[in-house]
């Protein structure tokens, strides 16, 4: 197994997935635990496996000459700068449906923290304070506008159905939905929407979609959710139309910069800040590392990928 293809694996997947990728014909080294260590094995590497921590910048592919194939044991790539791997005919590979249920019910448990208050009462709570009353709104009845309507969107407007909750959906590549959700231009979406909700892969067209002008549109009584990508929103807008009372406030699982330098949002509370945990359930990664590394596996045998990124000038 000397010369057998190297794989190098730079963050951790699940120890199950390790192990059957350990199994299979290539050499495996993971560095996950120890990321100084990435840079050395670089030059012989045929594979890499990475998650969000580790950033395929154009340095990191230049220094491995021999690189084939990147897998994102995710969804997103935006961690990957998908020019330069085009460029050398490197092929991506993601995990696109891993992470569905676990961000789906992460969306769902946001809507009704926000709505509720459930987060200043808990805190009220547990500091001995008793305070009763009328408290929040229900989700019946609401509609939620959705800024991207793929396929975690999707997962996430059938179960608000189940709560009574209507659906707007804004997504320029999708011309019919398919169920209840109406589709309507991001105007509208945000004028009626009473949880504008984030789903888009993040783009240099679409970074700060979310801005001043955008909240601007949104009801004083509506909420912003972003399970997504952190720079859709303008934070600094977003803070703005909060302690304004623009809006009624705002759960946000991902952030401009990760982990937040700036903690202005963070300290309002009617702000819900987690920390871009959407898809870190135990059955999640579970299935990130398991469709990665089968993916990984067909790579290594020559046989079709099922879950190819497009890259510009790579390989059909």
């Amino acid at each position: 197994m000397s010369d057998a293809p190297l794989v190098v694996v730079a963050d951790p997947i699940d120890r199950a997935a390790l192990d059957r990728l350990q199994g299979g014909p290539c050499r495996v080294a993971d560095v996950s635990g120890d990321p100084s260590q990435l840079r050395g094995q670089l030059a012989e590497a045929w594979g890499l496996i990475v998650r969000s921590r580790t950033k395929v910048t154009s340095d990191l592919i230049a220094a491995a000459p021999r690189l084939r194939l990147i897998a994102r044991a995710g969804v997103g790539v935006d961690n990957v700068d998908m020019t330069a791997s085009g460029a050398r005919q490197i092929r991506v590979v993601n995990a696109p449906a891993a992470a569905t249920v676990s961000v789906a019910e992460l969306t769902i448990a946001l809507y009704l923290d926000l709505l509720r208050g459930l987060v200043p009462a808990i805190v009220a709570t547990k500091a001995g304070r008793w305070e009763r009353g009328a408290h929040g709104r229900e989700l019946a009845g609401k509609t939620i506008g959705f800024v991207g309507y793929g396929r975690i969107a999707r997962e996430v407007a059938h179960r608000a159905a189940a709560f009574g909750a209507a659906a707007l959906a804004f997504d320029p590549f999708v011309t019919r939905t398919g169920d209840a959700t109406e589709l309507v231009s991001l105007e509208t979406l945000l004028g009626r929407a009473d949880i504008v909700s984030l789903h888009a892969a993040l783009t240099a067209e679409n970074r700060h979609l979310i801005d001043a002008a955008a909240l601007g549109r949104m009801k004083p009584s509506a909420f912003v959710v972003n399970v997504a990508r952190g720079p859709l929103i303008d934070e600094s807008a977003l803070l703005a139309a909060l302690q304004k009372g623009r809006l009624a406030g705002a759960a946000l699982d991902v952030f401009e910069v990760e982990p937040p330098t700036d903690r202005a949002l963070l300290e309002l509370p009617n702000v819900i800040a987690t920390p871009h945990l959407g898809a870190m359930t135990a059955e999640g990664q579970a299935r990130a590392g398991a469709e990665i590394v089968e993916e990984v596996l067909r790579a290594l045998r020559g046989e079709p990928l099922k879950n190819l990124v497009p890259s510009p000038g790579g390989p059909p």
